[in-house]
Formats: structure tokens, C-alpha cells, sequence
């Protein structure tokens, strides 16, 4: 595509599912969409980008050139920009697919528990991967979030009526009966630990996730009450004595973020719920959104009110269709009850909330990555300061948390600042939820105080499957680290992990068997990010090839020079990442490799 339009022409279905976003257009004398003056161009227009291109590939299974010409005109956007965005993001094409797509994930964790088995199965019944066969194709896939019950599979079914399907663990059958247009009746019951100590999850695999009744009839919309009764500044004053920490990996005070965007002057402000929860291993947030997710609608109202927000947005993970379900059906029940709108609760103040969806790009779990594709761009990060507590969303004052961190504040405000605080340790207050997977016997997400030791966690999970051992830990996730056996009594709090050289990340906790080749799952987390990789800057770009080369070398034992040599070079790539990448992800990209050189002596005659 240029910056000029091309003679493509939409059709009458790819009309239909834009105008279903955008609303009704009224066509010109040449059958062309007629620009709407007034919103040419403005922030709030543009950002329907997404949605519409989300609306082409649902109804036809890509985005075809008149489709993308539509678009463009509709939105008042040069067609070049949107072949950007739409270039983009793994679960769009601009070439032409059939309308269902398998995707089979091959990430770390289901790479151990039979992803290989399924898609031989897809390779026998389908064909070669890429290529279509009968109006199918499968493709294979990063990590789908679905690791609990891996191995995992989604599949992407386009046409009017059709629904996304994720399948978990995936089987020929399943497969095969989902290809079929087959009602599968997949949602088994949430691995969550026992009920004695949950708070985050107290109602996960006990309330009726579709029901406003019975998340009242638990406690739901209490904190909201609290937070009306008591007014923004001390709502805030309980957060911060609460000493919240953030639960997606950086840790930095809620509180204080909220503090800091309620203070500014620039009106409007937002609230963001950064649920892209895209890390391989992590799984957490889609648990907590599936089983209660009027948890997240109710914190996302207390964080609008807090911050003096009158408007919200979630940012859903592309590859969760159960839980895309399951938040519409709660915000719209709330708005339904007068839990969102203009007058909430009738305390006379407003906030209202949408749910968009991304479309496969790890990229877009950083922060400002995540606006860029809200407003209608490509998802690269932008560079800081300014900070998005200044200068965020639409340029304007935004506070942004996952979707953990938020259903804290339900928390917080139900039981008390004073009472949380206690729980946990006092550089790490409150519980954790940990993604629990690989080789144990009961995978889950398991809620635990701040500062429980590592092996108690795993005795939660039922501890190592019959028969065999701990080889090595994937701790926080691709860009976390690797740990070994013998670093099982790491209390699991922040301050624990800086000492001990790691991070708790995401919160994943991959365990793997003596039968795991961790040279393949190294060189599985290095093609991750070369793949992830915006590519904007070349720290990143050029690093994140080079140190799969590199790895590659001495896998296949290709050196360029000896071992050490490699090492070095490897080294040299990852300080470079470090000290001049742009975002969190050229920054962390060599983390794993590090851990596995350092920790496990990878290629220095230790766990292979």
C-alpha cells in the first residue's frame, strides 16, 4: 500500500462488519465512502482502527486491499499507515487465508507436554503447515496463555456467526471436532489450590462468572461502596498504606501512580487495564478474568473513581476468546445495573468502560506499546519521560496496572489497609498469584502470601509428576530466568528475588523434568523474541538475531572460535540490549540465556 488509495473496491460483507464498528456511512455519488470532516484525523476516530480491523478479518479470515482502502477513507487515515498497523499484529493478514486458521502453540511449556504429537496430527490432516488445504491451514504459534492445560491450540474461525475457539489440552479429536463447526464443551474446573487462604481467588471456580447476582451475593461491589463512602484522596491513602506493589513485573507502587495522575490538571484522565498477558508461561489474568470477572470491572471502576477518570479501557490478550466473553457479558450487565454509566451507584460520579482486543503482539504488554495500538497505531513503545502518568493515553494522564494488581484493590479496601499490609512480608505485603506449569501434577494458578518458599508453592501443585525430578525452573517467565533444584527454599517476594540475582516476573513458574532438552527450550525463548521484536530499535532488532545465531552456533556446534568465545560474544550483545534498548523486552531478552550460562552451566558440562 502508498499513501495514495488503490481502485480496490470493498465487498458488500466487508462493508457490513466495518460499518458494524464504525456505524453507517452514508456512500458518495462513486459508491465511495464519504470522510466524515469533523472526526478526520482526531485521536478518538483513529483509535477504531483496531476494532475495524479485527471486524475485516473476523467476517472474511484477512484484509483485503478494498477492505484496507474502506478503512482508511472511513477513518480519514492514509491507507500506508493502516497497512502498518494491520502488518503488525500476528492474527492479521493482508494475504489471503481460509477462514479457519489452527493455531498450535510450540512455546515452552506446551513444547514438553505434546504439542510435537499435535501437530503431526494437524501436518496428517491437513497438510503442511502455511499452506491451505480444503479451506483450513495450521500454523504453528507462540505461547496461547493456556499452559495449565497445555498443549494448546486456538482456532481462529472467520464468517458471520463464527466464534474463536481455544482448546486446552488439544487433541486430534478436539481439533478436528472444532474444524467441524462442532459444539465442544471444554471448561473444566479452574486449578486454583484449596479455598483456605484465597482472597484474589476466592471466588474462582465457585461463583457463576455470568452472574451480577452471585458476585453480590460474595461481596462484589463492597469495595466500590467503601471507596464512594470514604472519596478519592483516602481511597488512595489506603493503597498506598497498603503498600501494593505492581504485579506485572515491575513493581512499583500503586498508590503513588494513582496519586500522581489524580494531582494532574490536564483533563481528561484514564484508566487502563493492561490485560496482554502474553508472556510465555503466564496465565494468571486469564484465570481471574474467566472465573470473575466482575473483579476487574468493579477494581477498574474504583481505580476511574480514584484517579478522577471518567473513562477506561481494558486491552485484551487477542488469544482469549473465553475471557472476551465473559468481560463483555460483565460490563454490560453492569452498565445494565447502573454499576457503569453516568451516574454509578448513584453517587454522582461517571465512569465508563470498553474492552478492546489485540491481535498477537507480545510487544503490546508494554505500557506504552499497549496506548499506541489503543489509539490506532502500530504497538512500539515510546520512548521515557514523559511518563505515562503525565503523558499517556490520547497524550493525557493515564494510570495503567494488570489485571492482578487491580483485583488487589478490591482487596485492600474490603479488609483494610492495616490488614493487608500484614499479610505477606514488609517489602512485599499482600498474596501473589503464581502460573504454575510444566512437569508438576496439578498445573495452575496458585495464590500464596508474599514470601512463601518456592517448595511450598510446588507442594501446592502436588509437587513432581510420579517418577521424576526437578532439572531446572523457568522462573518469571521468557524474560525471567532459569533457577535449579537446589533453589527451592527462595522466599517468593521481591525483595527475596534481587538478592537471590531474579525476578518473580509475571509470576510463572515452568517446571521442568530431567526428559526436557533445555538447549531446545533456550533456543525456543531466543527465536520468542527475535520474533516479538518491534524492530524499532536496533539494540533490540539487530540483538535479539544475533544472540540466536550465536546460540545456534553452539548448539550444533558451529563455532566461531570456542564456546568461551561465544559466551563472550553473548555477553557483549546482551549489555548492549541492556543499557540501549528502547523497552523492557530488548532489555530482559537475554535474561533467560544469562541464567542459563551462569546458573546452570548450559554449556560448561551442566544441565543439558
Amino acid at each position: 500500500m502508498d499513501l495514495h488509495f488503490t481502485t480496490d473496491v470493498p465487498t458488500d460483507a466487508e462493508r457490513e462488519a466495518v460499518d458494524a464498528v464504525l456505524g453507517a456511512d452514508v456512500a458518495s455519488k462513486d459508491g465511495l465512502p464519504r470522510v466524515v470532516r469533523q472526526n478526520r484525523g482526531t485521536p478518538e476516530r483513529r483509535s477504531l482502527l483496531l476494532p475495524a480491523l479485527h471486524a475485516l478479518q473476523h467476517r472474511e479470515g484477512w484484509i483485503s486491499p478494498g477492505g484496507l482502502n474502506y478503512i482508511s477513507r472511513r477513518l480519514g487515515v492514509p491507507p500506508a499507515e493502516v497497512f502498518g498497523v494491520a502488518t503488525f499484529y500476528a492474527l492479521f493478514s493482508v494475504e489471503k487465508r481460509p477462514k479457519t486458521v489452527v493455531h498450535v502453540c510450540d512455546d515452552v511449556v506446551c513444547r514438553v507436554n505434546g504439542a510435537t504429537e499435535v501437530a503431526l496430527a494437524c501436518r496428517e490432516s491437513i497438510g503442511p503447515a502455511h499452506e491451505e488445504n480444503e479451506g483450513l491451514m495450521w500454523i504453528k504459534s507462540p505461547c496461547l496463555g493456556l499452559c495449565e492445560r497445555a498443549p494448546a491450540v486456538l482456532v481462529q474461525k472467520a464468517g458471520k456467526g463464527r466464534a474463536n475457539e481455544a482448546l486446552a489440552p488439544a487433541t486430534p479429536e478436539w481439533v478436528r471436532a472444532s474444524l467441524d463447526d462442532q459444539k465442544i464443551d471444554m471448561e473444566p474446573e479452574p486449578a486454583v489450590g484449596p479455598r483456605n487462604g484465597r482472597r484474589l481467588l476466592a471466588r474462582v471456580g465457585v461463583v457463576d462468572p455470568t452472574s451480577l447476582d452471585g458476585y453480590r451475593a460474595l461481596g462484589g461491589y463492597a469495595a466500590l461502596r467503601r471507596a464512594v463512602d470514604i472519596g478519592p484522596a483516602l481511597t488512595i491513602r489506603e493503597i498506598k498504606d497498603a503498600k501494593l506493589l505492581g504485579r506485572g513485573g515491575a513493581a512499583f507502587p500503586t498508590g503513588v501512580k494513582w496519586e500522581a495522575v489524580a494531582q494532574q490538571p490536564a483533563r481528561p484522565h484514564y484508566v487502563v487495564c493492561n490485560a496482554d498477558e502474553s508472556e510465555p508461561g503466564t496465565f494468571k489474568d486469564r484465570v481471574v478474568m474467566e472465573g470473575d470477572p466482575f473483579s476487574l470491572v468493579e477494581a477498574m471502576t474504583i481505580a476511574g473513581f480514584a484517579m478522577a477518570a471518567e473513562k477506561g479501557f481494558i486491552y485484551l490478550r487477542g488469544e482469549y476468546p473465553l475471557a472476551k466473553a465473559r468481560l463483555e457479558n460483565a460490563i454490560a450487565k453492569a452498565h445494565a445495573r447502573g454499576f457503569l454509566g453516568d451516574n454509578v451507584m448513584g453517587a454522582g460520579f461517571r465512569f465508563d468502560l470498553e474492552l478492546r482486543c489485540g491481535a498477537g503482539a507480545y510487544i503490546c504488554g508494554e505500557e506504552t506499546a499497549l496506548f499506541n495500538s489503543l489509539e490506532g497505531r502500530r504497538g512500539e513503545p515510546r520512548s521515557k519521560p514523559p511518563f505515562p502518568v503525565t503523558h499517556g493515553l490520547f497524550g493525557k494522564p493515564t494510570g495503567i496496572n494488570n489485571v492482578e494488581t487491580l483485583v488487589n484493590v478490591n482487596v485492600i479496601l474490603g479488609i483494610g489497609a492495616p490488614a493487608y499490609a500484614a499479610l505477606g512480608t514488609p517489602g512485599s505485603t499482600g498474596t501473589r498469584l503464581f502460573c504454575v506449569s510444566g512437569h508438576v501434577e496439578k498445573p495452575g494458578t496458585y495464590e500464596v502470601e508474599c514470601g512463601t518458599p518456592l517448595s511450598k508453592l510446588l507442594d501446592l501443585a502436588g509437587g513432581m509428576r510420579p517418577g521424576r525430578k526437578i532439572k531446572a525452573i523457568l522462573l518469571g517467565g521468557a524474560a525471567g530466568g532459569f533457577i535449579g533444584p537446589n533453589e527451592l527454599d527462595l522466599p517468593l517476594s521481591f525483595e527475596a528475588a534481587r538478592e537471590r540475582g531474579v525476578t518473580l516476573g509475571s509470576g510463572v513458574v515452568a517446571v521442568f523434568d530431567q526428559s526436557v532438552d533445555l538447549v531446545d527450550t533456550l533456543l525456543r525463548i531466543a527465536r520468542f523474541f527475535r520474533d516479538e521484536s518491534c524492530g524499532q530499535c536496533v539494540p533490540c532488532r539487530v540483538g535479539t538475531v544475533r544472540q540466536e545465531e550465536a546460540l545456534h552456533r553452539i548448539a550444533h556446534k558451529r563455532t566461531l572460535g570456542t564456546v568461551a568465545d561465544e559466551l563472550r560474544l553473548l555477553d557483549e550483545i546482551s549489555q548492549v540490549m541492556k543499557d540501549a534498548s528502547i523497552c523492557g523486552l530488548g532489555q530482559t531478552a537475554a535474561s533467560v540465556v544469562g541464567s542459563a550460562v551462569t546458573r546452570l552451566k548450559l554449556f560448561n558440562g551442566g544441565a543439558a
